[in-house]
């Protein structure tokens, strides 16, 4: 700190009376990055192909830019991403709400400082965090809110007339001066108040009320809105649009391994205690799996979409009922089973809207069927083409297997032993050498469930499971009209493989 200018004198003399434009200072460091090859907006997965270059041209650009996507997919920390473009610390006249520049100051106070105290004015230095503003836009926004308004307080306790600019009361957008102006939802924005970003968007000033003064104001405006309001007749003002200078477009992971890196960097998992936390990676993989078809699911609104934060949250639940499992049980390893998503329902739920065949067939028998179909999928990637007919006919001789969602892992072990060719397929999961028992059970559970996922044994909270009597040549999974007679399962509740 002691290195930086403290008066308008030093200043001048470092920098030579100019300064940069925060659009200028943004893609000046930008350009750095790239040309050092650093990676750009840390903890955004999946966009390094798609957003990202898409953002990379905008800031090249000097664009204000909008970013249209459903719910979930990082719009917000994208943005807030832009502060690691900013300069670590910029000049500032010190007690200006607009933080004005000393080198080129605008209003009409920080003006008549200079003037008055010239090379002696002293400097203060404003860190990059201060310069982000964020408003989430909401019916009950005013123009005052974002632009302005005369205040009177200040008019009567410093004797001046209402019609002097010294009276004006600053809105977000000229607070958020020389930095960077967020809008989130930007159609839930009045029109009137979309008018007036007109002027700031094209002539890059602002009119506060009736005051016959421009404020230039150096500022980068970005935006986020969801395509179906953002696109819909009346949501958005159309001058406003053609404004913006570029439309990126946000998506949902495109692969199954890059939405487990996302859950894996935003989930709770790592529990405190005595316990250790070991999730495996098909765990991993059905939980992401319910997402990628939920969004396919056309009972479920696509125009809502299926946010990032239903894996992410589910995956937390999973791991809670594995550590309660594994508390009750006195296990110091907590491993997580397939099972575990029933578990889950209350978060799964929450986080889909549904068509009208779905509201028919109700939320929580949606979740159930997404959990089979996606232990289903994963189960028939891991095992495709490998022979499972050993442990097959093991229940279609009259087998049986009680197991409890809460049943301990020695448990689990103790009464599948005698299922020949069940531990071989369970160990084909990635079991390491010498697992513990937790993870052992575990891997039991996701062979059973796959083999309940593609009906080559079945379950009922009655009977318990029983071998199904349908051929099982070329069946990849469960039909619709079985999975719309499927038996809920209540957690606690006793389950038997036969």
């Amino acid at each position: 700190m002691a290195s930086l200018p403290q008066t308008l004198g030093a200043l001048r003399q470092q920098r030579g009376g100019r300064s940069r434009s925060v659009k200028e200072e943004i893609r000046d460091n930008l350009v750095k990055k790239l040309q050092a090859r650093e990676r750009l907006f840390p903890g955004i997965i999946g966009y390094e192909d798609t957003v990202v270059p898409q953002l990379v041209n905008a800031v090249l650009s000097r664009h204000n830019f909008i970013l249209l996507g459903l719910r979930g997919q990082a719009k917000s920390r994208i943005l807030r991403g832009l502060i690691d473009l900013l300069d670590e610390q910029i000049p500032i006249v010190p007690g200006c709400e607009i933080h004005d520049d000393p080198l080129d100051p605008i209003c009409g106070a920080c003006r008549a400082r200079v003037a008055k105290e010239g090379d002696a004015l002293p400097i203060a230095w404003l860190p990059r965090e201060a310069r982000y503003v964020e408003k989430l836009a909401t019916p009950d926004v005013t123009i005052a809110d974002i632009l302005g308004d005369i205040d009177p307080i200040k008019a009567a306790q410093a004797g001046l007339n209402l019609s002097d600019e010294l009276t004006m009361h600053y809105g977000l957008l000229p607070r958020a001066n020389r930095g960077i102006f967020a809008v989130n939802e930007l159609p839930d924005l009045a029109g009137k108040i979309q008018v007036g970003l007109f002027n700031i968007l094209q002539e890059g000033d602002v009119q506060i009320k009736g005051y016959p003064i421009r404020l230039k104001l150096d500022v980068m405006l970005v935006f986020t809105a969801n395509p179906e309001d953002y696109t819909a007749r009346g949501k958005i003002i159309t001058p406003l649009k053609d404004r913006i200078g570029s439309e990126i477009r946000t998506h949902y992971p495109a692969t199954r391994g890059n939405a487990v890196a996302i859950t894996a960097q935003e989930a709770w998992t790592e529990r405190s205690g005595d316990v250790r936390v070991e999730i495996p990676d098909y765990v991993r993989d059905v939980v992401e799996e319910v997402a990628f078809q939920a969004r396919a699911d056309r009972k479920i609104d696509k125009r809502s979409g299926v946010s990032q934060r239903l894996p992410i949250t589910t995956l937390e639940l999973v791991v809670s009922n594995a550590e309660r499992r594994a508390l009750a049980a006195g296990e110091l390893v907590v491993v997580p089973r397939v099972t575990d998503l029933y578990a889950a329902l209350p978060s799964i739920t929450g986080k889909f809207e549904l068509e009208y065949e779905g509201e028919l067939r109700g939320a929580e028998q949606i979740a159930r069927d997404l959990i089979r179909s996606a232990v289903g999928s994963v189960f028939s990637g891991m095992f495709d083409g490998v022979d499972t007919r050993t442990v097959v006919e093991w229940f279609d001789l009259g087998g049986s297997l009680p197991l409890s969602d809460a049943s301990a892992a020695d448990e689990v072990l103790e009464h599948t032993k005698p299922v020949q060719g069940l531990r071989a397929l369970a160990e084909q999961t990635g079991l390491k050498p010498g697992a513990p028992a937790p993870a052992v059970a575990s891997a039991i559970d996701f062979v059973l469930e796959g083999l309940y996922a593609q009906k080559k044994i079945s379950r009922s909270d009655e009977r318990g499971y029983a071998a199904t009597n349908e051929p099982q040549q070329g069946r990849r999974g469960p039909r619709r009209e079985e999975m719309d007679e499927e038996i809920r399962i209540p957690s606690g509740k006793k389950k038997y493989y036969n």
